[in-house]
């Protein structure tokens, strides 16, 4: 697959295409729906199937400081559209300049002048253009006027829920991780590197891996959780744990109560596994939550819950 940083990317002798266009945030089922047609289009048309996404989130250029929390990063999204069978992913930087095309020139300009598009395919809720002005019925009478197809796709959803990067990240926030999963169709994950921490952990018999996560990133209500961990990206094996095999792992989110914490950090404990992994960049899939985030009176009351929790991380990530 192709990665394109920009429409400048395009390739002089670039021919026709079968477009979709989207923040694509989470790359959910929803999502997944809408670019399989893409792409069972573009191999009947003979032609790329191309995903253009955007940088930064709109919304943090509309009005600043308000970025939803993201799902997946930048380089994840392409990755599932890579498994998705995506010929070329596009991320467009969304600039305040982008911001003010009218739909007529954002079709124009970069679509038709630019991609050469064949075919476009969005949720049927798509927008685009100076205020949102363009919809999808706008899209298809430019779509006559420059000769290009325009399907507008109606989102998936179970039990009258609607599947949205919105959605998901309210069940994330909620920490119902199941009903995340249901829409991601996988378990939410985080990634970031491994920083030092307290080394509490370790003084208490589980040594944890304290994952700072990147800037925006959708983190779970606080408490405990089964999920499973991976060191991302090829390597050797550190220690115990191999890069890029996932191990099953107890993941604490939250302040640290019974030490008075006050930083919200993630803390990932390797059920099987020991290795020195500072430094290394790795994901943490949340699959159950385990209970709430307590204060308990004594040490030893916390060790006890530890134990518990990672014998309920086994039988989750076990069954």
């Amino acid at each position: 697959m192709q990665r394109w940083r920009s429409l400048e990317d395009v390739p002089a002798d670039w021919g026709r295409c079968v477009l979709t266009i989207g923040v694509f945030d989470g790359v959910h089922r929803g999502h997944a729906q809408l670019i399989s047609r893409a792409v069972k289009s573009a191999a009947a048309r003979g032609v790329p199937a191309v995903l253009m996404t955007f940088d930064p989130h709109p919304m943090e250029v509309v009005r600043p400081g308000s970025h939803p929390a993201q799902l997946t990063t930048l380089t994840r999204r392409a990755e599932l559209a890579e498994e998705l069978d995506v010929d070329v992913f596009c991320v467009m930087p969304f600039t305040h300049d982008f911001m003010k095309l009218t739909p007529a020139r954002y079709v124009h300009d970069l679509l038709v002048e630019r991609l050469h598009v064949a075919e476009i395919v969005v949720g049927d809720n798509f927008t685009f253009g100076k205020k949102a002005a363009g919809t999808v019925q706008t899209m298809r009478e430019l779509g006559e006027r420059f000769g290009f197809e325009v399907d507008g796709v109606k989102l998936v959803g179970e039990h009258a829920v609607t599947f949205s990067s919105t959605y998901i990240r309210a069940c994330v926030d909620a920490g119902d991780m199941a009903a995340a999963a249901e829409a991601l169709g996988r378990p939410h994950r985080v990634e970031g590197v491994v920083v030092h921490g307290d080394g509490r952990g370790r003084e208490l018999g589980f040594p944890t891996a304290n994952v700072a996560p990147p800037m925006h990133a959708a983190i779970p209500a606080d408490g405990v959780y089964a999920g499973w961990f991976t060191v991302l990206g090829p390597g050797p094996t550190i220690g115990t744990v191999t890069p890029g095999e996932r191990a099953m792992a107890a993941i604490s989110v939250g302040t640290n109560p019974t030490f008075s914490g006050r930083s919200r950090t993630v803390e990932a404990y390797v059920l099987d596994g020991e290795a020195d992994l500072y430094g290394q960049h790795v994901a943490v899939d949340f699959v159950e939550h385990l209970r709430g985030m307590e204060k308990f009176d004594s040490l030893d009351d916390l060790v006890v819950a530890m134990g518990r929790d990672v014998d309920n991380a086994r039988k989750v990530l076990g069954a």
